[in-house]
Parts: structure tokens; C-alpha cells; sequence
């Protein structure tokens, strides 16, 4: 364990987090919502730092990440736990409850990534924010040895954390679960749909972002809430990437998956917008694809996790010369 970064005493022996707005005061003993920071006498400590509960290498593109070094693989890595309790969590099994976990140092962390030839390192599967002693140190750490630190995040933390820790972050995938604050009050137990939204704003300034958002049927899937959507994220840059993704029932909800149109849909009204919209979980198809805003050229073929970069040069649309969105991994 380490000290906690964020925190305040809250008056016997109760200490307050301010890393995120779920503001958890924790009493002696105890741990916040995210299972990873814990009051001993008095003072916060990050018993997650450093504890692994899952590793793997993965196809970038699984993150999902379309434009990030397409078509090559990442070291990817989680803490246990999260601050947020969704009621259709995929992974609540290691986000919502306590398992084991194996220890892995920051350095131990770098010379894995690099000996398994990654880019960089995803912090991803269950809620890196959490992780946040850990992802400072271990980011500051990739960096010096040349590697990328992605984070796959739902952006739940307060703003003076986050500006910390951009300065360490290459890319984001930015779960965007609904812009109706009801959603994320009731679903997801936060109140935290502004929070969400600053994260992206601030984040979209400082590096690269794409954003997600898993469509559920008759919660945040209607196309009055799906243009308002699109219309921030084209205030914040209409370059921004955006996943539409469908929704299959899992953990507390029982909803029928979305249907096919309703996506499809969706990337109807968000290509009024937006440079790029894809469809997730839909199975392999010319929705994952990327083309060119300029004239509609063919950049990159994605079928399934095989990606061919078809219609790039130097940077830029083969046909027109506009400059394509992407970062690369040099000398790749």
C-alpha cells in the first residue's frame, strides 16, 4: 500500500476521497465504493496499488481504438474494482467485488510491455481511475522507456486529479453511458453525468480521445438523447471518434439486446456531425471501417480484429491529401 493522493480527514478518524464525485467518507477500517482505497488510523492509502487482478495482450482495436496505432497488439492491464455499481457491468465480477490480485510493480509492469514488444500499455477492463497512485507512477515510467499509456475509462474523477494525470495519458476511450443525469443516478448509482462530460472536454484539449457509448433499448437510446449527444461531442471536435455500441443483458439487467437499426440508426445522425462513428458488437461488417471526411475514400479495413491500412500515405488520405486522424507508433 501507499499513501493516497486526494483525501481529507473527516473527523474521527473518518477520512473523506476527493479523487471522484462519489466523495465516499470512509471510516476507520473501511474502503470506499471501489474497493481500493482504505482508512488505516486515520489516513488513506491506495491498498490497490500496484495489484493486478488481469493482464493480457490485446488487439488495440478491442478497446475499442480505432485510431491508435491500427492493427497492433497492447499489453493490457487492471486493477480490481470501480466507482461506479452498473446495473449491465460486463466485467462486474472483477469491477464490483473483491478477487484475487497478483503484484505488479510499476517497473515489473514496463519491462512486461516491453517484453512482449506492446507499444505502450492499456490500463482497461475495469476502472483505471482507481488505480490512480499507480497509473502515475507506472505512466511516468512507460514514458521514460518510449511506451504509450491508454486508459479505457467511464471518466468518473474530479478535476484537479484528472489534470494531474493527463500529462501521462496518450489516449483515452471514454465511456459516455448517457447524457440524461437520471441514467447514471439510477443504472449506474453516480450523479455523474456532468463530471463525464467535463472529463472529456478537458481530456479532448490535452490528448487523444475516442468515446463510447453502449445504446440500451428504452434507457438512452432514443434519438432525441442520441443527437444530443452527437451535438457535444461536435462542440468538443467533430474528428472525435465515436463507438456506438450494442447492448446484450448481463449482471442486474434483463433488457432484450439493442436491435440492429437502432445503431444503425444512430450512425445515421451522428455522421451529420461527426468524422467517424462506428458500430460495436454488431459482428464483422463495413461499420468498422474508417473513411476518409474528405472525399470517402477507404483509409482502414477492420474485419473483425484483422486491420489493413489501405488508403494512408505519409500520414494522409492516399486520393485527397487530407490528413488522417490517427496516431501512430513510430517506427511501425
Amino acid at each position: 500500500m501507499v499513501r493516497a493522493k486526494y483525501w481529507r480527514e473527516s473527523g474521527d478518524g473518518r477520512v473523506a476521497c476527493e479523487l471522484c464525485p462519489q466523495a465516499c467518507v470512509i471510516d476507520e477500517g473501511g474502503s470506499g465504493i471501489c474497493l481500493g482505497r482504505v482508512n488505516r488510523d486515520g489516513v488513506l492509502y491506495a491498498e490497490n496499488y500496484g495489484e493486478c487482478v488481469s493482464a493480457a495482450i490485446d488487439p488495440i482495436e478491442k478497446k475499442p481504438l480505432y485510431h491508435v496505432c491500427p492493427g497492433e497488439q497492447v499489453l493490457s492491464v487492471a486493477c480490481n474494482g470501480c466507482n461506479l455499481r452498473c446495473d449491465f457491468c460486463q466485467n462486474w465480477t472483477i469491477a464490483q467485488t473483491k478477487v484475487a490480485t497478483t503484484p505488479l510493480s510499476p517497473e515489473a509492469l514496463v519491462e512486461l510491455a516491453l517484453e512482449k514488444a506492446s507499444f505502450g500499455i492499456a490500463y482497461t477492463y475495469t476502472e483505471p481511475l482507481v488505480w490512480f497512485e499507480y497509473l502515475l507512477a507506472a505512466g511516468a515510467l512507460a514514458h521514460e522507456r518510449g511506451l504509450k499509456n491508454i486508459l479505457v475509462t467511464n471518466g468518473i474523477i474530479n478535476e484537479e486529479p484528472l489534470k494531474e494525470l493527463l500529462p501521462l495519458v496518450d489516449a483515452m476511450n471514454i465511456d459516455l453511458k448517457s447524457m440524461n443525469g437520471g441514467f447514471y443516478r439510477e443504472y449506474c448509482h453516480v450523479d455523474g453525468l456532468e463530471t463525464v462530460k467535463r472529463t472529456i472536454r478537458l481530456a479532448s484539449e490535452a490528448t487523444f480521445i475516442e468515446v463510447t457509448n453502449l445504446m440500451i433499448p428504452d434507457l438512452n437510446d432514443s434519438e432525441e438523447e442520441t443527437r444530443e449527444l452527437v451535438a457535444f461531442l461536435a462542440d468538443v471536435n467533430p474528428a472525435t471518434p465515436l463507438h456506438f455500441s450494442r447492448y446484450y443483458p448481463t449482471h442486474k439487467m434483463a433488457v432484450e439486446p439493442t436491435p440492429g437499426e437502432t445503431l444503425r440508426h444512430a450512425k445515421e445522425i451522428a455522421r451529420e456531425k461527426l468524422h467517424y462513428v462506428y458500430l460495436g458488437n454488431l459482428g464483422p461488417g463495413e461499420d468498422s471501417n474508417t473513411y476518409c471526411p474528405g472525399d470517402g475514400a477507404l483509409l482502414v479495413e477492420r474485419t473483425g480484429y484483422a486491420v489493413s491500412v489501405v488508403g494512408i500515405e505519409d500520414g494522409a488520405c492516399a486520393s485527397c491529401g487530407r490528413p488522417a486522424d490517427f496516431i501512430w507508433c513510430e517506427g511501425r
